[in-house]
């Protein structure tokens, strides 16, 4: 990276600017004062009709004559890759440059105090109930969260309180900055909710992993503190060198902090934790962790339990999280954003508890860069089979990847069909979805598992549904 230029910036240009993050950083860069310029390969709504309402010009399609006039800093999105004409332009005129954590670091952390959310599953739904914890007890906190909670109108804000309130992604930060995004965010408290295997195109296995979240609790100050699943054996090894204080929650006896008078129902999940009672509009276990390990936090920040429970009591969730997308009319549909193995194995037994008795069609999408590979050939097969009735489409951009390393689809739906479980396999979702209508039963909950849009298949299941009433 070049060095810093010596004159204040004026002049930032995004690339990537229409990511829900780049967006929303580009927007709060903009009511700071300074010179907002940024492109994109689609310009698209919702995030082009917030920009623009903003009054920031975005050019459609990335070249160098974006960069004209010419920027003081560009920030480049993780999506972006060498090879963009607009990125090549930036180095060959050795523009300054920094990752979106990078920025969000230097424009807006370095004087704030920051609760960093991490691990493989929850972060998400974590740190919207940390950030609408403390917005209902009227902190005024900014956040940045990986997906829209339906308490907030955006993933992204910045508010006139202290704190930060942030997901920490394990992923890494830019083309030229492997490194997992968490550790640019200067955490105060760290959460650690679980730590298993994922992102195959990025880390090796499970130790390289760990080593990233070593790092992150390497980074947690003396008087900060670092909140732990106690039930995580990867959480609990990776913070033995921790040198600020720990605070382990979870289920587990010999938790500090221990969730106990667990129950669940159609309207969610109870509990108790430090002694007071809590019940939350979420369904499962381990959405019950989730928000025991907000609580924990937020105790932390001084934020009375009973205010606490008022907030947890009217949180509203997370858009593509256990989602209704639409009901059709015996029939429910639901949209997930779950893919790894143990986020389907958990979502569909979070399912069973909000839709007692009723049969659950699961559709699943191999789309994420790890369970388009063979990395999970075993574990897909024993979480999807606790579904009643199975769809799959192909692979996605399964030309990219060598056969051997491909998810064997043929394979998962025989391990299916041994486990006991009727299966369909369509390669386009068009197709899928004629396979499925003469399957369906009234009252059937359908729900899709997906990390992308699934081309659009609970909309279209949903028009044929309405048509054939």
């Amino acid at each position: 990276m070049t060095p810093q230029p010596a004159a204040p910036f004026r002049h930032i240009h995004l690339i990537g600017i229409c990511g829900t993050a780049m967006g929303s950083v580009a927007a709060m860069l903009h009511d700071q004062g300074y010179r907002v310029t940024g492109s994109d390969a689609k310009v698209y709504p919702p995030m082009s009709d917030f920009l623009r309402a903003k009054g920031i010009p975005m050019f459609e399609g990335f070249q160098e004559d974006n960069l004209n006039p010419v920027p003081e800093l560009v920030i480049v999105g993780n999506a972006i890759s060498r090879g963009n004409p607009e990125l090549e332009a930036a180095l060959d005129r050795r523009l300054y440059y920094l990752s979106l954590p990078e920025a969000l670091k230097f424009f807006f952390l370095r004087h704030t105090h920051n609760l960093v959310v991490t691990g493989t599953h929850g972060k998400t739904t974590t740190t919207s109930l940390l950030a609408w914890i403390f917005q209902h007890a009227g902190r005024q906190p900014s956040y940045l969260i990986g997906g829209i909670p339906l308490n907030f109108d955006q993933g992204c804000r910045r508010q006139d309180g202290p704190n930060w309130i942030l997901e920490g992604d394990e992923y890494d930060t830019a083309f030229f900055d492997k490194r997992s995004k968490f550790l640019h965010y200067l955490p105060e408290l760290g959460i650690i909710n679980n730590i298993e295997f994922d992102h195959a195109d990025i880390y090796a296995s499970l130790d390289d992993i760990k080593t990233s979240f070593r790092r992150f609790v390497d980074i947690i100050p003396r008087n900060g503190m670092l909140v732990l699943n106690a039930d995580d054996p990867n959480a609990i090894d990776v913070s033995r060198k921790a040198q600020c204080p720990l605070v382990e929650v979870g289920f587990n006896e010999n938790a500090a902090v221990r969730l106990t008078h667990f129950t669940t129902s159609p309207e969610g999940v109870s509990f108790h934790l430090l002694g007071h009672p809590f019940t939350v509009p979420l369904f499962g276990r381990h959405n019950a962790q989730n928000a025991a390990m907000a609580i924990a936090a937020a105790h932390f920040y001084r934020i009375p339990l009973p205010d606490i429970a008022q907030a947890l009591a009217a949180f509203r969730g997370i858009k593509r999280r256990l989602e209704i997308h639409a009901q059709v009319g015996s029939y429910t549909l639901v949209d997930d954003f779950g893919h790894h193995p143990t986020a389907l194995r958990e979502t569909i037994a979070a399912l069973r508890q909000k839709f007692p008795g009723r049969r659950l069609v699961a559709l699943f999408e191999p789309r994420s860069n790890t369970t388009r590979r063979a990395v999970f050939q075993k574990e897909l097969p024993a979480a999807l089979a606790l579904a009643d009735l199975i769809g799959m489409t192909k692979v996605a951009r399964a030309d990219q990847l060598p056969e051997a390393d491909r998810l064997n689809v043929d394979q998962l739906l025989a391990d299916l069909v041994t486990a006991g479980k009727p299966a369909l396999y369509e390669p386009e979702v068009t197709s899928l979805i004629t396979q499925l209508l003469p399957r369906l039963q009234p009252g059937d909950v359908i729900c899709a598992f997906s990390n992308g849009s699934f081309d659009g298949l609970l909309p279209s299941l949903a028009d044929r549904l309405r048509a054939a009433s």
